[in-house]
């Protein structure tokens, strides 16, 4: 199992960038020369998401070894060099599937099974095993502190932390601070109420880091630190970046949060990064020498999600080609009714 756990949780709103968050810190920690694992928790009670709407979940992710699984795992692949196999990815399903199997074999000699600690044992033996190999394995919780649903695994994570000592684990929260264009102003609270709603759980975040849409502030950053309990360098910007989602592990890392982690698991890093690779990507989607558009058909176009691998091959593509991919997304079931000359472009 891994030596070192990150565990990162969402606070406020879901669908903030965890899956692109993690998969930063991965691209990031390999290049400080570390071997590192990632692996996406998620809280419902499908076993995977392989019978799930794509307009519920979005893509399904397709690993190596034939699993089913989160699209998160896809930005993991993309972004670092991490083998990403079934043992990246499970659901609450999974955990209770597997402790009602071992219930009926008899495996608890007819002891009273019960969330704890039969439930969080199960959770963090999947965590264990998904760190295997690696120096550090990067856990990513779906949905949002105060999901009911989401309690059982951020007890686990609690016990794991106890578990495995000081300076081994490391927890980091990511969540929203809204801006306010009325009144031109940023607002901390509903950040200060996650992370209460965590400390009441047992966990304190080492690093929080927040999105947001502008630039957050000196006095916002000593607040959050204040109320939250974390120091200030620690309280990360995450801002909507202008051009790709691959700008991400850059800004992270020009406010050190790869340093910041490595210190608070007491690693010496082995090298600088070197990333002259990925600026130059970005300096290609930036600048590209030409252009050309894609129809993409299919039928679930309303989550573009649905087709998050081919979107992203696609830009891809261009990128190696210095060029810039639009995507022009068609509705298979309007080509039906309408005929193909409705979505013709001269």
């Amino acid at each position: 199992m891994a030596r070192k756990y990150i565990f990162i949780t969402g606070g406020v709103v879901s669908s903030l960038g965890k899956g692109l968050t993690s998969a930063s810190m991965a691209m990031l920690l390999e290049r400080r020369g570390f071997k590192v694992a990632i692996q996406k928790i998620d809280p419902y009670i499908n076993v995977d998401p392989g019978t799930m709407s794509p307009f519920q979940h979005g893509e399904v992710y397709v690993t190596e070894d034939g699993v089913e699984a989160d699209l998160d795992l896809g930005h993991y692949e993309r972004f670092s060099s991490s083998l990403i196999n079934r043992n990246s990815n499970f659901t609450t399903g999974r955990v209770y599937y597997n402790v009602i199997k071992k219930e009926r074999r008899g495996d608890y000699l007819g002891r009273t099974v019960q969330v704890v600690p039969h439930i969080t044992d199960e959770i963090k033996r999947l965590i264990k095993r998904a760190g295997r190999g690696a120096e550090i394995l990067i856990s990513e919780v779906g949905g949002t502190v105060g999901d009911i649903e989401g309690l059982p695994f951020l007890e686990a994570i609690r016990q794991l932390r106890l578990e495995v000592g000081e300076g081994c684990a490391l927890n980091i929260h990511l969540t929203l601070i809204p801006y306010l264009k009325t009144s031109n102003e940023i607002k901390t609270k509903p950040t200060q109420r996650s992370v209460g709603k965590l400390r009441e759980i047992g966990i304190q975040p080492d690093i929080i880091i927040c999105r947001t849409s502008v630039p957050l502030m000196d006095e916002a950053r000593r607040k959050i630190s204040l109320f939250c309990n974390v120091r200030t360098e620690a309280v990360i910007e995450e801002r909507d970046v202008a051009y790709s989602i691959y700008e991400v592990p850059i800004d992270l890392h020009k406010q050190n949060l790869d340093g910041l982690i490595l210190k608070a698991l007491r690693l010496r890093p082995r090298r600088e990064p070197n990333l002259d690779d990925w600026n130059h990507l970005l300096e290609t989607i930036r600048n590209p020498d030409d252009e050309c558009t894609i129809a993409l058909v299919g039928k679930y176009v309303q989550i573009i999600d649905s087709y998050k691998s081919i979107h992203e091959a696609l830009a891809h593509g261009g990128i190696a080609n210095s060029a810039k991919v639009n995507i022009r997304y068609i509705d298979s079931e309007k080509i039906e009714t309408e005929g193909l000359g409705a979505f013709m472009v001269s």
